[in-house]
């Protein structure tokens, strides 16, 4: 009896000692990969990762912290115009977060690229860039974690607002200062002061109708046009189908759009208006009726041209929209 009782307070022994080993050794292994991971980050803010790096750091358990993923394609060949906006934008956050006052080992920020880690790709069956990833600091990700891309962009300050979502960590972003916009307006500024001195005394110029019609008109076409969303937003220029290859110049949805799709709409908005400007100069002009039923002819095939083209964009975003002009 009192050998059994032995054994069994040996077998305890041996099988608490067992726990406590592999209780420290999953905490020397979170350890190393914490302080491993820091001091990557202490040298830049963006941790670049390759397959086996990016399968013990981000994917593999023990963990206690949320990394941020950008799978990407940077390589000039792969003409991936929209990663490199993503990425510049993506590196604003990483560097607000880097140098904020809140910096710990909470949180890192790491990419991975498309020709430095296809195995990645493929393993998560992606076959398009960029896509942001929060992998949490339990668990495994879940549809929140992925970001819709198409929905909010990807500018920085909606990134940090995707990343509090998920991680309760809030970042202020500081974006570098831009003096371009400065610059241009001082140029600007300095180009008309001159032509205002050298024309002093000619002014008759700025009583021109025609010109500040002209002015008026840039206006209320880059307004109506969307540049102010894509400012706000940052979308891509334009967008491949990964799985055809055919580039798409319009969004499929009224909930987005593209940069290309933006100077499009201004276009045919521009060819409309030119167009009724002829109908409004033909019934105006004076002289050869020929000219001004050439004149007339031209203005009303403009309008009728470009207005159904601008009707097909407006249909093509609102699907089910029941009218159209010329073109379907």
């Amino acid at each position: 009896m009192a050998a059994y009782s032995l054994f069994t307070a040996l077998v305890g022994f041996l099988v608490i000692a067992y726990v406590c080993a592999q209780t420290k050794k999953k905490e020397d292994s979170l350890g190393d990969k914490v302080h491993q991971l820091m001091e990557w980050n202490n040298k830049k803010s963006i941790i670049r990762l390759k397959g086996d790096k990016f399968r013990q750091y981000v994917k593999s358990p023990p963990r206690n912290y949320s990394v941020i993923v950008m799978l990407t394609a940077l390589q000039p060949q792969r003409g991936c115009s929209v990663c490199k906006q993503a990425n510049d934008e993506y590196q604003i956050l990483a560097n607000s977060w880097r140098y904020s006052q809140q910096y710990s080992n909470r949180l890192f920020f790491t990419l991975v690229d498309y020709d430095e880690a296809v195995d990645i790709f493929q393993s998560m069956k992606l076959n398009t860039a960029p896509v942001f990833m929060h992998f949490p600091a339990k668990g495994k990700p879940k549809k929140g974690d992925t970001l819709d891309i198409n929905r909010v962009g990807f500018a920085a300050e909606q990134l940090a607002k995707w990343v509090g979502e998920r991680t309760d960590i809030q970042v202020r972003v500081f974006r570098p200062p831009n003096y371009s916009g400065t610059v241009a307006l001082a140029l600007l500024f300095a180009m008309v002061g001159g032509l205002l001195y050298f024309k002093r005394n000619n002014l008759e110029f700025l009583y021109n109708k025609t010109s500040w019609g002209i002015v008026s008109l840039a206006i209320i076409f880059a307004m109506t046009s969307g540049q102010m969303w894509n400012h706000i937003r940052g979308p891509p220029v334009m967008h491949r189908n990964p799985n055809t290859g055919q580039m798409h110049y319009i969004h499929g949805s009224s909930q987005g759009q593209f940069i290309m799709e933006t100077y499009i709409v201004m276009l045919l908005n521009t060819s409309v208006v030119v167009g009724f400007i002829m109908l409004n100069e033909a019934q105006n002009m004076k002289g050869d009726p020929g000219k001004k039923r050439i004149l007339s002819l031209v203005g009303l095939g403009c309008v009728t041209i470009f207005f159904s083209l601008l009707l097909s964009v407006f249909r093509s975003k609102y699907q089910g929209y029941p009218y159209s002009f010329l073109f379907k």
